[in-house]
């Protein structure tokens, strides 16, 4: 029988991280279970990503996990978490569930961006919760955008943010979007601080086309926070769904209104309070 491996990453600047790794690798690592901290020292197929940290090293974790084809495991250690498991579970839980593979798989869909230059792409790549793309300096930024070959708008504004049902919790979450639950096939388009009448987010179907064409001084395009583009004047970002789907995993199935509730403390008990 192949050995079992697992691979763990953690956010090295959270003091906590450091106990709940050591007590869960002496757990997984009794029942036979290799865990390794990077890729290149499993000894077997790693079967699952699993992540200590908060939502940030999540994001750094699905781009391994995407490249392996397995699963990832949040456990949050962060603030609001929304990708990472509920904080209900013990180490010794999360451990015993990952050697009897007791857990269940939530799909998220991907934005993939190509920068294109005088007609030639010079960047490419995706990302799990928003591409956005802002100016660099003080001056508002100019941008025209077409949907589908159609124009749309001109907008001056510090930039626009184009997030997925998992990232429509986050930075465009922040900027005033629309929460999409994870089973809807969606792009949110969201400009920020526009000067215009209609700048209002919207929601585009998974089988559009957004074009983004950079109009006036330099900006920059990032992805998930972690990867950073310099765009240039007359630059134009493509923005489509990936047909690619991170996997994440979950000890229990849980109602994303039961997340959402949980999360942002929303009230339910009544309209007024005792």
């Amino acid at each position: 029988m192949n050995q079992r491996c697992v691979l763990m990453l953690t956010n090295a600047s959270r003091q906590e991280a450091k106990g709940a790794a050591e007590q869960i690798v002496s757990i997984l690592s009794k029942a036979g279970v290799e865990v390794v901290d990077n890729i290149d020292s499993a000894q077997s197929s790693i079967e699952l990503v699993l992540v200590l940290g908060g939502d940030g090293t999540i994001l750094r974790g699905a781009e391994i996990a995407l490249k392996l084809n397995v699963a990832l495991l949040g456990i949050n250690l962060g603030h609001v978490g929304f990708m990472a498991e509920v904080e209900t579970f013990t180490y010794a839980e999360v451990a015993q569930s990952i050697i009897e593979k007791d857990y269940v798989l939530d799909q998220r869909m991907l934005v993939s961006f190509q920068v294109k230059r005088k007609n030639q792409i010079i960047e490419n790549g995706w990302a799990l919760n928003e591409v956005s793309i802002e100016r660099k300096s003080t001056t508002m930024l100019e941008l025209f955008v077409q949907i589908d070959e159609r124009p749309l708008s001109r907008w001056g504004c510090d930039g626009i943010i184009c997030a997925t049902p998992t990232g429509s919790t986050a930075y465009a979450f922040s900027a005033g979007g629309p929460v999409l639950w994870p089973e809807v096939q969606a792009l949110v388009l969201l400009p920020i601080a526009a000067h215009a009448l209609f700048a209002r987010p919207m929601v585009i179907a998974p089988t559009s086309t957004i074009v983004v064409a950079i109009e006036s001084s330099d900006a920059s395009l990032s992805a998930d926070a972690l990867r950073k583009i310099d765009l240039q004047k007359d630059d134009q970002i493509l923005l489509t769904k990936n047909p690619a789907l991170v996997k994440l995993a979950h000890l229990k199935s849980t109602i994303f209104t039961d997340r959402l509730v949980a999360k942002f403390k929303l009230p339910i008990e009544g309209w007024r309070s005792e």
